[in-house]
């Protein structure tokens, strides 16, 4: 099941930013990562967990 992308540049831009990094360093842990995105794009708890969420069900 794929979630409807959240409104907003700060999430797409977390995503983007998320696969550029998992592209250079594949062995970094995912849950840093979405840790790292929130701080950088000053995302609520909500978005987080979303984006958790989202990059999981789309590493697939």
């Amino acid at each position: 099941m794929t979630h409807p992308m959240p409104e907003g540049e700060s999430i797409r831009a977390a995503v983007r930013w998320i696969s550029e990094e998992r592209m250079d360093h594949p062995e970094t842990n995912l849950v840093a990562l979405v840790d790292a995105a929130c701080i950088r794009f000053d995302l609520s708890p909500g978005d987080g967990e979303f984006l958790l969420r989202f990059v999981r069900e789309n590493d697939r």
